[in-house]
């Protein structure tokens, strides 16, 4: 069923020339493969495959645990020694490096700005029809609605029987959602009003418990920007809900139990709170949340968003909490967008404590918290790959966290779009 909420907001804007049809995609599940809905609104699905039919495929020798890709920007070369740091949530190692120079990454023209808001054309906006012949209500705030092209089913068939150890898979059965923010198409979160974020988080928390009620892992996602396969530029997300725990969570899962099990504390309660201490690595803070390069990044930009109070899930915040969260979202994204004067583009999602079955299990080892993933290298134009080494081998860094969280801290908190034009 389509849910439609309403949030204050600015006033109309008056309609301008539709946008062209952005080009086709080749899917995947996880990377923002899109039906009409665009980049993250109605993707999933592999190559080949009818959608949400495929099973969950599990590897016999190798762990998967590669992160998505985000980070850049137009910064001096690293001067610090080389450096190996470890990532607490998930285990693994990343080196940090003298820089490789400008010639890392890749240099592209930024888009044309050709979306405007309320184009019929587009399928995300108010009163669009949909691919699959659904016509979206004229909301005005959230609106959320069945992925059109799921890459999870409730009711996907069981693979067969394994005739050999190396080739196991498992049934991957769910439900796939998209949420639109707010009902004008030029608008992103940092340019929202807080109503308007806090808003959005409601919809979150709405979603997280409705979803975990039934299924284990319930991910919120938001994929902006075309670098990260987003073609369809309306503020929107995805949530998926899944009959398993995916890679990362059961890698963060194994991380934090062990770490309170060796400690007694849950592992990123303290690490908050050691950032909190520290300050060379915070971004932005206030009452109940803050904002860190993690210690253990591998993307230049990459940032860690924590609450300060131990909380499982998202449902579980308070509702002052919410609405501070509202606030050191649009901070942290404003930041962001201020770095290169640019709609800075990332996959971001949220990670909680496992929901369905788990929600009668002992879950006081996980901490509620967000992941940031920019692709963005030195510049507007120049984008960060995970390639070669960093894929065969070993992540690494081209600055260390300290330069990237003094380079974001430094930044204004007023949106260059709505700074007073510079006169000469």
């Amino acid at each position: 069923m389509a849910a439609a909420r309403s949030a204050p907001g600015p006033p109309r804007r008056g309609p301008a020339a539709p946008r062209p049809p952005a080009p086709a995609r080749r899917g995947g599940t996880g990377r923002d493969r899109e039906g009409p809905g665009g980049g993250g609104g109605t993707g999933g699905g592999r190559d080949g495959a009818a959608p949400g039919q495929g099973p969950l495929r599990l590897p016999g020798v190798v762990e998967a645990w590669r992160r998505p890709e985000g980070d850049g920007g137009s910064v001096p070369a690293s001067t610090s020694t080389a450096a190996t740091t470890r990532c607490g949530t998930s285990g693994c190692w990343c080196p940090h490096t003298a820089s490789s120079g400008p010639g890392r990454g890749s240099w592209r023209s930024p888009p044309p700005r050709t979306c405007p808001d309320g184009t019929p054309a587009n399928p995300l906006c108010p009163g669009a029809t949909r691919a699959n012949g659904e016509v979206n209500p004229h909301y005005e705030g959230t609106f959320v609605f069945p992925n059109d092209f799921p890459a999870l089913q409730p009711d996907a068939p069981a693979p067969g029987d394994s005739d050999h150890p190396l080739f196991q898979a498992a049934a991957a059965r769910g439900v796939c959602k998209v949420m639109c923010f707010h009902p004008w198409s030029d608008l992103t979160l940092p340019l929202m009003s807080l109503a308007e974020i806090r808003a959005v988080i409601d919809a979150w928390a709405e979603l997280a418990a409705e979803l975990g009620a039934s299924y284990p892992w319930v991910q919120i996602f938001e994929n902006k920007g075309a670098m990260m396969g987003c073609s369809n530029p309306h503020p929107h997300c995805q949530v998926w809900a899944s009959s398993f725990l995916p890679n990362e969570a059961r890698l963060e899962e194994r991380t934090q139990r062990q770490y309170r099990d060796q400690h007694g504390v849950p592992m990123l309660l303290e690490y908050a709170e050691q950032e909190a201490r520290r300050k060379e690595r915070l971004v932005v803070e206030n009452e109940d949340w803050l904002v860190v390069v993690p210690y253990w990044a591998t993307w230049p930009f990459q940032t860690l968003l924590l609450p300060r109070r131990h909380v499982l899930r998202l449902q579980d915040l308070r509702d002052s909490e919410r609405d501070s969260l509202a606030s050191i979202m649009r901070r942290l994204l404003i930041k962001y967008d201020n770095l290169f004067r640019v709609s800075f583009p990332y996959s971001m999602g949220w990670h909680g404590a496992p929901t369905g079955p788990h929600l009668q299990e002992d879950c006081g080892h996980w901490q509620l918290h967000a992941h940031y993933y920019p692709p963005l290298l030195r510049s507007a134009t120049i984008r960060k790959f995970m390639v070669g080494y960093e894929m065969l081998a070993q992540a690494q860094r081209d600055l260390t966290p300290e330069q990237a969280a003094e380079r974001l801290r430094s930044l204004p908190e007023v949106h260059y779009k709505q700074r007073p034009q510079e006169t000469s």
